[in-house]
């Protein structure tokens, strides 16, 4: 894979000193490439909540490097001061639970990230149009969150991930509260969305019913990341 969406080597996190020390990450390494989804997949105490919070610039690995597209962001430490800028433009969420702004309307939900990055309002809008459209909300778009289904307000919040044109999603366990047909849909709109806005997602998840769709899987065991064949199941 000549291009990277985002890419990490040798991350460690150590929380404590001395004795009292605790390696949470000890050695991970990583590369998802544009338009690529993949499962990082680990039991309870791995330290996968760790690695997410060092991709998505919420804490501060101890060492290692991190690449968003061919920006190095991460070398021994932070190459940006502004990490809430970071977390704004460059790194799309997705939860389990969506996070919609209740009293916007869907449109200015998904407007709002590009407006704080400093579109101008119209162009901001048009953006959110564009990708309410490819999602299939569209019609919703002057809605308040209120009044969509649970599976419209998942496909809202998505298009809120990919507002600012992120090199990569963070997706935490997306499909949790879902049941197959619906989890298996969630999967198709990120693998059809990653790979028509050549973004990079990494899925975090337990869920038994889509570990089958990823080509490519990451276990988080120990601290550290060992990397394996998915099936690959068509969506």
């Amino acid at each position: 894979m000549s291009e990277t969406g985002i890419r990490i080597e040798g991350l460690k996190k150590r929380y404590g000193h001395g004795e009292a020390a605790v390696d949470a990450l000890k050695n991970v390494n990583m590369t998802v490439a544009p338009g690529e989804v993949v499962g990082l997949i680990g039991p309870s105490g791995s330290g996968k909540s760790t690695l997410l919070k060092c991709l998505g610039a919420v804490i501060e690995p101890t060492a290692g490097r991190m690449w968003l597209g061919d920006e190095l962001i991460f070398d021994d430490g932070w190459k940006t001061s502004d990490l809430r800028a970071l977390r704004r433009d460059r790194i799309g969420f997705v939860f389990q639970a969506p996070y919609l702004i209740p009293f916007l309307d869907v449109t200015d939900n998904v407007a709002l990230l590009p407006m704080l990055a400093g579109q101008p309002n119209a162009v901001a809008r048009r953006r959110a149009a564009e990708l309410l459209a490819a999602l299939d909300v569209g019609h919703r778009a002057a809605a308040r969150p209120s009044a969509l289904s649970g599976g419209e307000q998942q496909r809202v919040a998505i298009a809120r991930a990919l507002a600012n044109q992120p090199p990569v999603i963070l997706a935490d366990e997306p499909t949790a509260p879902l049941d197959s047909e619906r989890a298996l849909g969630v999967m198709r709109i990120l693998n059809d969305m990653a790979r028509q806005y050549r973004t990079a997602v990494i899925v975090v998840t337990h869920d038994e019913k889509i570990i089958p769709t990823f080509w490519r899987i990451y276990h988080i065991r120990d601290g550290q990341t060992f990397e394996e064949a998915g099936e690959g199941r068509a969506l």
